[in-house]
């Protein structure tokens, strides 16, 4: 009698080997697929400067009272001496428009004697923020002002009205300077550029330093021009930017 034929069935975890190698062949390849598509990229930046003169002025200035009696009577000293003072700001061609007020203050006035506390009465104060477009009459209307009884002068600041043009010009400087940096980078790597993939831009708008002004004292005498010849220099507009270039 003949022996029957054995059946040996595959074993069950077979298939599932070979499922998985096959899966992991092609995660593997699509590995490699996704890596040879990758761009290679460059970032440059550069950097553009435009210098331009000022075109606007801005003074601060002022009357302080000193130790008055009473409060009225520190307020009424105030406006009586800030009403001449922009009367004179006026008169000197400055518009209304231009003058603001930037600070407003009453406050008691006291010495101390042995730990002791003295009333003294009371001192006001009151500074305006006045912008002059015709930068010839910077002296001018400090003087008028000082004539007028303006006691407290702070800082002169100098800037350009509208820097959006130059700041154009500025912008177009740094792209160029940026795209040679990219050129030459490409050169050195044996590439050439392919296109703009990303842009970005940041700029600084530096103004002059601020000129201290001496306080005047009270009660400047006199006629004509008191304060001394301002001037303004020019002012610097910087724009940089960020290039990133496809390389081919």
């Amino acid at each position: 009698m003949e022996n029957p034929q054995t059946f040996s069935p595959k074993p069950l975890w077979l298939p599932v080997l070979i499922a998985l190698i096959l899966g992991s062949s092609f995660i593997y390849g699509k590995k490699i697929e996704t890596r040879s598509l990758d761009q290679l990229t460059v970032s440059v930046s550069g950097e553009g400067k435009v210098f331009a003169a000022p075109d606007i002025a801005e003074l601060n200035f002022g009357v302080q009272t000193g130790r008055k009696k009473t409060a009225k009577e520190a307020m009424e000293t105030l406006a009586e001496r800030m009403t001449a003072v922009i009367d004179a700001v006026k008169s000197a061609g400055v518009e209304e428009k231009d003058i603001a007020t930037q600070y407003l203050s009453l406050s008691p006035s006291y010495d101390w004697d042995e730990g002791q506390r003295i009333d003294r009465g009371f001192e006001a104060s009151q500074n305006l923020n006045v912008k002059i477009r015709n930068l010839d009459e910077i002296s001018s209307v400090l003087s008028s002002a000082a004539l007028a009884g303006a006691n407290q002068v702070g800082n002169v600041n100098f800037t350009i009205d509208d820097p959006e043009e130059l700041r154009a010009q500025a912008r177009e400087e740094a792209i160029s300077n940026a795209k040679e940096k990219a050129q030459k980078l490409a050169g050195d790597l044996g590439m050439s550029l392919g296109r703009l993939s990303a842009f970005s831009e940041g700029g600084v708008f530096a103004p002059m330093a601020r000129m201290e002004m001496a306080v005047l004292s009270e009660g400047v005498g006199g006629g004509g021009q008191i304060a001394p010849p301002i001037p303004s220099g020019e002012q610097e507009i910087q724009v940089s930017v960020n290039l990133v270039y496809e390389l081919e």
